[in-house]
């Protein structure tokens, strides 16, 4: 890596992976249009105001677009096989089951719209106003656009009005961290460590994404990682401070029903009403061709970030070395690289009674 970033001593990096206690300082980094977990995540950090001091809340880029050409060649292998045609298509894996879901739904797989990176960070934008809206809490000087794409190298760094933000507020305090919750692709994190490497040393990184350090799956199915491969590379690799939270297996756990949704959610306040809309209006659901909710769960991946924060003892962690995120996106490991918090495990229930709990004081 050409770039040269501030070196933590141990000492200092232990000290910023404490876990966290009393009042803290955070800024949240957030896809927020693209499904509906980012949703329940800044609804709990908002209710949560005793404990989270929000100094900012950043819309990043999101895009499904990488799945249309692997899903259109699974429909052309199910056409190219109902019409007894010899013709060799590549095997397709997982979209197969993806088509069928659509072709039972009576939905073309031509016609599925994806959105690009630029229009998922706008989407997300206006989400968090949404959001801020419905709680009848005031964005003014909160809420930034992000970037409209991913880090095209580490050379050219990405500005916006979220970048600024961030650098802005990181600089303000060295003497509390700012937590940065990321909740989606870290281009605009990265980014801002690209254009002020001073930062390294007044925050901490809060991300979630695919599997955990110890496992030899590729995260190739981890949305938030693989957007934006660059960024992700360089958060693993600068030694900033980062504590990490596998979306498989750990946050994959946090599961909602549709039975929990109308018992804890629907009825409570403006946002408890939207949440349930969105879970019964699900947009991945349409976009997977999934039209029913009999013995269904959903993942509300996001608040995993959030419950950290607020209880480490939901989601139980230790500190490991940093691994080396390879080119076929694996992990390799390295015992003289920097340190990094991982969570090992999760208490879904607990995260979810405070969860409900405050919702009942929502507006």
């Amino acid at each position: 890596m050409m770039n040269t970033f501030p070196k933590l001593s141990e000492e200092k990096m232990r000290q910023r992976l404490m876990l966290p206690s009393g009042k803290m300082r955070v800024i949240i980094d957030t896809d927020t249009h693209n499904e509906i977990d980012d949703q329940f995540a800044l609804a709990w950090a908002l209710l949560s105001q005793d404990r989270l001091e929000i100094e900012g809340v950043l819309a990043e880029p999101y895009s499904f677009a990488h799945h249309q050409a692997p899903l259109l060649a699974a429909y052309e292998q199910m056409l190219n096989q109902e019409a007894g045609a010899q013709k060799e298509v590549p095997i397709v894996g997982s979209y197969h089951s993806w088509v069928q879901n659509l072709v039972n739904a009576n939905v073309d797989p031509r016609t599925v719209k994806f959105v690009l990176p630029d229009e998922g960070m706008e989407l997300s934008y206006q989400e968090i106003l949404k959001v801020y809206a419905l709680m009848d809490a005031d964005p003014t000087g909160l809420v930034f656009r992000g970037s409209p794409g991913y880090l095209p190298s580490l050379d050219q760094p990405i500005q916006s009005e979220a970048v600024d933000h961030l650098i802005e507020r990181a600089m303000a305090d060295d003497k509390r961290p700012l937590y940065v919750v990321a909740i989606g692709a870290i281009t605009n994190i990265a980014s801002a460590i690209l254009i002020e490497p001073k930062i390294i040393e007044n925050i901490v990184v809060i991300w979630t994404s695919g599997y955990p350090s110890s496992s030899n799956m590729s995260n190739l199915t981890s949305l938030n990682l693989m957007q934006d491969q660059l960024s992700s590379r360089l958060l693993f690799d600068c030694g900033v401070p980062h504590v990490y939270l596998p979306g498989f297996y750990i946050g994959a756990q946090l599961t909602l029903s549709l039975p929990d949704m109308k018992e804890w959610v629907r009825g409570r306040g403006k946002i408890g009403d939207y949440l349930y809309h969105l879970y019964t209006h699900n947009p991945i659901h349409k976009q997977r061709g999934i039209t029913d909710h009999f013995a269904r769960t959903w993942v509300i991946w996001d608040v995993i970030n959030i419950a950290w924060l607020l209880n480490p003892a939901w989601v139980p962690s230790q500190l490991v070395c940093s691994p080396i995120l390879t080119d076929d996106l694996h992990w390799q490991h390295d015992p003289d690289r920097h340190l990094m918090r991982e969570a090992v495990g999760i208490n879904r229930d607990a995260i979810f009674r405070d969860f409900f709990t405050k919702l009942e004081q929502a507006p």
